[in-house]
């Protein structure tokens, strides 16, 4: 079995960019505030989500291992 993520937006800093929506298509959407949310916060692991992470240009989504909460993205130090 593989690792299940928790993915959330920081909606303080999110910009509505979309390069979230366009990287990951199925796993982001913008609300009518044009700020992105995870379709499904409780996620698979995938390389999808962790490459619209890594190209926020707010960095705005962080990534964490659901049973653990150990970070995924931003990595630590």
């Amino acid at each position: 079995m593989g690792d299940r993520w928790l993915v959330e937006v920081d909606r303080s800093i999110c910009i509505g960019s979309a390069q979230c929506v366009h990287r990951a298509t199925g796993a982001f959407r913008l609300d009518s505030a044009m700020q992105s949310h995870p379709v499904a916060p409780e996620t698979d692991a995938s390389g999808r989500v962790l490459d619209a992470a890594e190209n926020c240009p707010v960095e705005a989504i962080t990534i964490t291992l659901l049973d653990s909460g150990d970070p995924v993205f931003p990595p630590e130090d």
